[in-house]
């Protein structure tokens, strides 16, 4: 009986511990955390972040708090820094664009291989894939924690001058790019004037005529309502796709409970999922309405056919043979096998 009692006595300390445990390790929970974000809500990518966000703030019950810095306003704009800056902890986590973040991981230029991935079962047989798999753990061992894929989309031209069917068309363009090196080497094999510049400055540099035009996802087009400023030719070229990548800072990760990390990765999952439906939404279709509506704004569109698309193919191959090996010669023959074994 004596011993009974000593057992009950001994399971209600540790119960007691138990919950101790707990409880320090909530104390030990951030009041709120940071997200930075290139573009918030309407867009897809901003969704991206709120629907994480909300997801994560309802399955720990208000335990994880997450505030949106869109723009990527906790690094003064630079979409560059961002990736650096999530390593140093200055950003908790964050919805990131591999264009942006390839600086400093040069495996993500793989996503930016000009013509690499011609349609969306391309794009998913590599992040959904060995692939995916094998970029996670690069991102891990530089020194965040990838836990989902998201899609910025592919990302199509736009200008104030001519209809682009050929790569005559785009000689002596001054076309907008991001500031990474694989694009500029891109529009000058192909006879354009590529200029780095934050979407801040190109703006307002559109609608001066000071640059020609751009490149980005459709759904930013409509958004943004680029027709206004000068943007009055859209052609469809499909060269590249910018998958987003959901992240969390090493430190803050390991701070929460193993319970809470898979409520985290489990939300950005399915955060991923839905971010991914409304960033091919009205380009899925057959009748591709988003296309339809950047006509009636009074933008010619111009969509290549597979011969036309060729010709841009071929022009850029030797971008293609000079980043492989970067990027690695291994991955990017994966990621070629990956695609041909694609199911359509």
């Amino acid at each position: 009986m004596r011993f009974r009692r000593s057992l009950i006595g001994l399971l209600a300390v540790a119960a007691t511990l138990g919950g101790f445990s707990v409880s320090a390790a909530a104390q030990n929970y951030k009041a709120e955390y940071k997200m930075s974000l290139v573009l918030g809500p309407p867009t897809p990518w901003g969704q991206a972040g709120k629907i994480w966000a909300d997801l994560v703030k309802e399955r720990t019950q208000g335990r994880i708090n997450i505030k949106l810095y869109p723009g990527v306003s906790l690094i003064q704009g630079d979409q560059t820094r961002e990736f650096s800056a999530l390593r140093q902890g200055v950003i908790d986590m964050a919805v990131g664009s591999t264009i942006n973040w390839s600086p400093q991981v040069k495996q993500l230029n793989l996503f930016s291989l000009p013509f690499l991935m011609p349609d969306y079962a391309a794009v998913d047989a590599l992040t959904q894939g060995e692939v995916g798999k094998e970029i996670f753990k690069t991102l891990d061992k530089a020194g965040v924690v990838p836990l989902a894929w998201g899609e910025n989309g592919y990302r199509e031209i736009t200008n104030s001058k001519r209809a682009i069917r050929s790569p005559e068309d785009l000689k002596g363009m001054k076309i907008r790019v991001v500031g990474s090196p694989i694009f500029s080497d891109m529009f000058s094999t192909l006879g354009a004037n590529p200029t780095q510049m934050s979407w801040a400055d190109a703006q307002p540099a559109l609608a001066s005529g000071a640059v020609d035009g751009q490149e980005n996802p459709l759904f930013l087009f409509t958004v943004l309502k680029m027709h206004t400023v000068g943007q009055k030719f859209v052609t469809t070229w499909g060269y590249m796709a910018d998958p987003l990548v959901f992240v969390v800072n090493k430190d803050i990760w390991a701070s929460w409970t193993p319970a809470d990390q898979a409520i985290v990765r489990q939300a950005a999952i399915d955060a991923g999922k839905q971010e991914i439906e409304l960033a091919r939404k009205g380009l899925v279709e057959a009748d591709k309405p988003l296309l339809k509506d950047i006509a009636g704004m009074g933008v010619t569109v111009t969509e290549l056919s597979p011969a036309e698309r060729e010709a841009f193919v071929k022009a850029t191959r030797p971008v293609y043979a000079k980043w492989k090996p970067q990027i690695g010669n291994e991955l990017v023959t994966k990621a070629e096998q990956a695609i041909a074994a694609r199911k359509k």
